[in-house]
C-alpha cells in the first residue's frame, strides 16, 4: 500500500508540474529525440493538450530550435505548441552542457574552402524558397528560412550560385561555433575535421550534435579518425526513413575527415 501510494503520489508530482499547452499543427509528431532524424513514437492531433517537462535544443522548425519533451517521454517541434512566447517557458532538459564548452574562442571560425564546397554539393542549389526532401522551406545551399518566404536573407531571389555561396559563408560559422562549445580543449582536429564535422552539424542541427555519441566520444579522447569512421555513418535518417543521399554524404564527410593536413584548426586555428 505505501509503495502504491508513493508511485501514485509520484506520478501526479510529476503530472501537476509539467506545463500543458495545445498543439498547433494538423498532425504533429512526438520522436524520441529533439529532431527531425529521430523515430516518430507517436503523433498529436491540433488542439489535444500537451504537458511539456522540460525543454531543449535540436533540428530547427521554421526558425524555431526549441523541442518540448512531452509526459509521453518524447520531444515535439515547439514551433507546433502554443506556449504564447517565443523562447523556453520551463526548464531545460538534462541541464547539461554535454561535456563540451572546453573551446577558448581561438578556433577557426570559418571553414576551408573544401568544406564549404562539400556542403554546396549535398545540400544542392535552389534559387527560390522551397520545400526540403522532409518539408522545411529552404533557400541557397541548405539555408533554412527563418521567417515566411525567407524574408530575412539579404540576397534577391532568385539567388545565384555565387549569392547562394555568401548566403552558405554567413551561414556556416554560426554551426562551426556550436560544435566547438560541444568540445573540450582536450580534442584535436585540422582543418578537414574541422570543416567535414561542421557539414554534419549544418545537416542534423546543433541541438543533435549536442547530444551525439560521437560528440561524447571525442570529448573523451578517442581517436577522431575512429570516430569520425563510426559514428557519422549512423546519421543516415530523415523523415523517419534512410536516405542515400545521406549515406553518401556521410561517406563524403568521413573522406574530408580522413584526408590529412597539417593545419590545426580546433582548439585553436593556425
Amino acid at each position: 500500500m505505501k509503495l502504491f501510494s508513493l508511485a501514485l503520489f509520484a506520478a501526479l508530482s510529476a503530472t501537476s508540474f509539467a506545463k500543458t499547452y495545445p498543439v498547433t499543427g494538423n498532425t504533429v509528431n512526438c520522436r524520441s529525440g529533439p529532431g527531425t532524424s529521430y523515430a516518430v513514437k507517436k503523433s498529436y492531433k491540433k488542439g489535444q493538450n500537451v504537458s511539456i517537462s522540460c525543454q531543449t535544443s535540436g533540428t530547427s522548425v521554421s526558425g524555431n530550435n526549441i523541442w518540448d519533451k512531452t509526459l509521453d517521454g518524447c520531444y515535439i517541434a515547439d514551433h507546433y505548441v502554443k506556449t504564447g512566447v517565443n523562447g523556453y517557458v520551463t526548464t531545460k532538459c538534462g541541464g547539461s552542457s554535454g561535456g563540451g564548452g572546453g573551446s577558448s574562442g581561438s578556433y577557426c571560425k570559418k571553414i576551408n574552402t573544401a568544406g564549404v564546397n562539400l556542403v554546396a554539393q549535398w545540400e544542392g542549389f535552389v534559387a527560390r524558397p522551397k520545400p526540403d526532401p522532409i518539408g522545411l522551406p529552404t533557400v541557397g545551399y541548405g539555408h533554412l528560412c527563418q521567417k515566411k518566404n525567407c524574408a530575412e536573407v539579404k540576397y534577391k531571389f532568385p539567388l545565384s550560385k555565387t549569392t547562394a555561396k555568401q548566403l552558405l559563408s554567413d551561414d556556416l560559422p554560426k554551426y562551426t561555433k556550436c560544435l566547438a562549445g560541444y568540445l573540450n580543449s582536450k580534442v584535436k582536429l585540422n582543418d578537414n575535421q574541422l570543416a567535414a564535422l561542421t557539414s554534419w552539424t549544418f545537416n542534423v542541427g546543433c541541438g543533435n550534435v549536442k547530444t551525439s555519441t560521437l560528440v561524447k566520444r571525442l570529448n573523451k579522447g578517442e581517436s577522431p579518425n575512429t570516430v569520425a569512421g563510426q559514428e557519422l555513418p549512423k546519421w543516415r535518417m530523415a523523415g523517419g526513413r534512410v536516405m542515400q543521399g545521406l549515406v553518401n554524404r556521410r561517406k563524403a564527410e568521413i573522406k574530408l575527415f580522413k584526408t590529412a593536413s597539417s593545419k590545426q584548426a580546433y582548439p585553436k586555428c593556425q
